[in-house]
């Protein structure tokens, strides 16, 4: 089972500014992210740089496609970082999601997300056998 621990942006994150003191937060950060791999659970992880230096692709009832650049407003609807793991059952995923270190830093209000990734097995009852494994063979699912 794979899961996906969601960092929310804020205001500080999309102006790409980090805490006074960001030391303890990134060595609380690392040591987090050192016993999920040890534990062989990390898949991967990484913050993400402030929405003003990405873009979204809009698509329209005709199936147009427009390119907008940020950045967005709603920093509250945007995604900071992530960090997704594999765990064997969600009880485990919820143990390691409640470790977390607290993003913003210790004391600080926030929340998290988690949620869980599809398995390409999750749509066997919708694909056919041969769609299912063209994702497979590129190694989605």
């Amino acid at each position: 089972m794979r899961f996906m621990i969601i960092v929310k942006a804020t205001a500080d994150s999309e102006a790409g500014r980090f805490p006074d003191n960001p030391e303890p937060l990134f060595n609380a950060m690392a040591a987090y992210h050192e016993e999920l791999a040890q534990a062989g659970v990390l898949l991967d992880g990484s913050g993400l740089q402030p929405s003003s230096k990405g873009w979204r692709v809009q698509y329209d009832a005709s199936g147009k496609r427009a390119v907008v650049d940020g950045p967005f407003t709603e920093a509250k609807e945007l995604v900071a970082g992530y960090t997704l793991i594999q765990t064997r059952t969600r009880d485990e995923a919820i143990e390691w999601s409640r470790r977390f270190p607290n993003p913003i830093g210790e004391g600080v209000p926030c929340h998290i997300e988690v949620r869980q990734l599809y398995e390409m097995e999750d749509f066997d009852a919708l694909l056919k056998a041969e769609t299912s494994g063209r994702f497979r063979d590129i190694g989605m699912g």
